[in-house]
Formats: C-alpha cells, sequence, structure tokens
C-alpha cells in the first residue's frame, strides 16, 4: 500500500503539549499522519496517544518503547516504520510547538513540487530567527552551526535543525544502520550523509519558538557529542565509502 506524508515525533514527558500538536496536524490540509515514539514517558504521554488514535485511528500512530532510548534511535526505528509501510515522504518534528506545524505543508511542497531530496526548516538561513531563547543559547546553536560548516563544507546553516521533510528514496539509499550518534550530533550525520551520497537538499526559512509548555531534554552532555562528534565524523568520511 503506498501512503504519503508521515510526521515523526519522539516523546519523552509531552504530556502538556502532545494532544494540542496532534490535532494541529491533523487538522492540516493533505492527509498527514503521525507517528508518536514515546520512550515510556512516566507522565502518560503514551496513555493521551492511545486516546487520540480512538478519533484518528487511521492516521495516528504510536510505538512505546522501554526506556528512554535516545532522539537518533527514536528517529532511526520510525524511518524504518516508515519505509516499511509505503510512505512517499517522510517528517521529523518537535512536540512542544517550537515547530509550527503549518510549515510542514512548505516543507512538503518544496520537496514534493521542487523535486528536492531533503528540505530543511532552517532557523538561520535569513538571519536567526528564533524567539524566546536566551542570547547565550542563540549564540551557541548558530556558532555550533558555523562550526559544523567550518569543519564539515557542508552548505547547511542549520546543521542541527530537527525539523525536515525526506523523499522516500533518501532514507532507502543511507545505510541507516551506520548512523552512530543519538543525541543532536544525529540530526547533523543524517545531513551530512544526504549530502555526501549528493542529494539534492534546500534550506527554507522557518521561525522557531521555545516551548512555552514541558521542558527542554538539552543538555551539555548532547552538546559536547554533537561538537566532538563532527571532528569524528569528518575524519570517517576520509575513510568511508558512501
Amino acid at each position: 500500500m503506498e501512503r504519503d506524508k508521515l510526521v515523526i515525533i519522539p516523546t519523552y514527558n509531552e504530556l502538556e503539549n502532545i494532544r494540542d500538536i496532534s490535532l494541529a496536524i491533523m487538522a492540516l490540509e493533505g492527509d498527514f499522519e503521525l507517528l508518536v515514539i514515546d520512550d515510556n514517558s512516566p507522565d502518560g504521554t503514551a496513555l493521551e496517544v492511545k486516546k487520540l488514535q480512538k478519533e484518528f485511528p487511521e492516521r495516528i500512530h504510536l510505538i512505546k518503547r522501554e526506556g528512554k532510548l535516545g532522539l537518533g534511535t527514536a528517529y532511526l526505528e520510525g524511518f524504518h516504520y516508515a519505509l516499511a509501510n509505503g510512505y512517499q515522504y517522510i517528517f521529523e518534528m518537535d512536540a512542544d510547538f517550537s515547530h509550527n506545524p503549518k510549515d510542514l505543508v512548505r516543507l512538503y511542497e518544496t520537496c514534493y513540487q521542487e523535486n528536492y531530496d531533503l528540505v530543511i526548516g532552517s532557523r538561520y538561513i535569513t538571519g536567526v530567527n528564533v524567539v524566546n531563547w536566551p542570547m547565550g543559547r542563540v549564540l551557541m546553536s548558530f556558532f555550533a552551526s558555523k562550526y559544523v560548516q567550518f569543519i564539515t563544507g557542508m552548505p547547511i546553516k542549520d546543521a542541527t535543525a530537527g525539523f525536515k521533510c525526506y523523499r522516500r528514496n533518501t532514507l532507502e539509499t543511507i545505510r541507516l544502520d551506520k548512523i552512530r550518534f543519538i543525541g543532536y550530533a544525529f540530526q547533523i550525520e543524517m545531513k551530512f550523509t544526504t549530502w555526501k551520497l549528493g542529494f539534492r537538499i534546500k534550506e527554507i526559512p522557518i521561525i522557531f519558538t521555545d516551548r512555552t509548555k514541558g521542558n527542554s531534554k538539552m543538555n551539555t552532555h548532547i552538546f559536547k557529542e554533537a561538537v566532538m562528534g563532527v571532528i569524528y565524523m569528518k575524519i570517517r568520511s576520509w575513510f568511508k565509502k558512501y
């Protein structure tokens, strides 16, 4: 069975957001489907998703995992699900409204109509489009992307962005079992691999708004993984066949 659009949202303690974000996606034109991958949230996020499944039985899907296994592994599990079930366009986004659900339509249209293989919702393609972040975090994120550009040579301004649309063939071509990172470095590694494989990539501007409900999952360990991981990834690429 050929299906079209699947939005993947990993969750951990997103009870305050999951219903609203799910309904916002369901309200979009184009019959977007949603896959929530929940890492056994103690706040009952998965139970709320099960309630939503009764309202949208064909369009909302749930994978509940045994524990907190990391952002990257959640997305990889979602990618395998999407490929196994025939979806043509696969999206990544956060549960906390930092990504505007309406921008999913723009990501899709750019990917479909302009024939791109990966479309990135970028905070930095037209300056710095971030709302409600402390200046320290804005600077850290901005210069992290500059650092990634410098080390890797990737022509991508928002290297750590987590709001994306992949064309099916892109994910089929990437050897997902060889993706190594599980934190925010996962986002960099996926873009780097897509770029090295020669796929067509485009960034479109979005406004990123910091969450108003729930707690951020960012921490210093995740940041260090990204910083050191980029160097490891670049060195490994000298010996790796893509």
